[in-house]
């Protein structure tokens, strides 16, 4: 990393740093500072989080409620940050939304997820930490999906699309990285198992990873894709706890892990092994890699359109 910040700073593009779509007028005159709208947009977007975990967890009675509420969450936390970022940017269509990377960014994003997390639980697997009993349920799976639908996208949206993205006009790419990452793994503190560990595991593996894509594509759906598939590979399929959530019931697989918390991740779940920080970090790199050969590793200060 100090090789990359040590070439010759290349100046980013608008497009690059802060997408802007058409604007009405530009931002508002007490949101010009990204010290002003990070907080704002940053907790506005956590309230919606809060929300959203509420609303999932008042519809997981049954695979169909599951399903819908997910979904809408998804759509109202897509509606919100549009919403906010239009009040406070004067953005009227964010291009890290563009409509047009949508189908792809997903599909791609969510094949990636489940990859790696089958990866990552294949490994546990051979060294005798992962065991099958038996059939989970398709509706335990479909019940999952939904849950994490809205997860993936609310989650996204608040720590690469608000806190990452506005961020780096200040810090920089790396500092973005850093911070929101750590913020990240923080967020899982407040699960039911977790762990300091756990909250870690997840700042590298994910924090990191997310916003590697971010970096690389400039758009939050790759990003959106793989959060959900990562989510949905580890409980929807293989049947394990997410985070630490305390749950793990919802798969098509009835499975549990055991063993050395180090390789399996204990009750935090797999997220927490150090096969899914090793499996992880493969891609964080090759995608920071690509960042870098598009310019697209920005210094700290850097102004839009320069």
């Amino acid at each position: 990393m100090a090789t990359d910040q040590q070439q010759a700073p290349t100046r980013p593009s608008g497009a690059d740093l802060h997408p802007t779509g058409s604007a009405p007028g530009g931002p508002r005159r007490w949101a010009a500072s990204a010290w002003v709208r990070l907080p704002v947009l940053f907790v506005l977007m956590l309230v919606v989080n809060s929300v959203i975990a509420a609303v999932n967890g008042a519809a997981d009675a049954t695979p169909l409620t599951a399903l819908i509420a997910g979904v809408a969450a998804g759509g109202l936390a897509l509606a919100a940050y549009t919403g906010l970022v239009r009040f406070l940017e004067g953005r009227r269509s964010p291009q890290e939304l563009a409509p047009a990377q949508a189908r792809l960014g997903l599909y791609r994003g969510i094949a990636l997820g489940l990859g790696l997390f089958a990866a990552t639980i294949a490994l546990v697997a051979m060294v005798g930490g992962y065991h099958v009993h038996g059939w989970g349920s398709i509706g335990g799976a479909l019940t999952t999906l939904g849950v994490m639908t809205g997860v993936s996208v609310v989650e996204e949206l608040t720590f690469r699309g608000a806190l990452f993205r506005v961020l780096e006009e200040k810090a920089g790419t790396w500092g973005a990285l850093a911070v929101s990452g750590l913020a990240f793994g923080g967020l899982h503190l407040v699960n039911e198992d977790a762990t300091l560990w756990g909250a870690l595991a997840i700042a590298i593996e994910a924090g990191l990873m997310f916003g590697a894509v971010y970096a690389a594509t400039r758009s939050l759906w790759l990003p959106i894709g793989l959060h959900l598939g990562w989510n949905m590979a580890e409980q929807g399929i293989f049947g394990t706890s997410v985070s630490g959530s305390g749950t793990g019931s919802g798969g098509l697989l009835d499975a549990s892990v055991t063993g050395p918390q180090a390789l399996t991740g204990g009750d935090f779940g797999p997220e927490a092994s150090i096969f899914a920080i090793l499996v992880c970090l493969v891609p964080t790199v090759l995608f920071l890699r690509a960042a870098k050969r598009r310019n697209r590793i920005h210094t700290r200060g850097s102004k839009q359109g320069a």
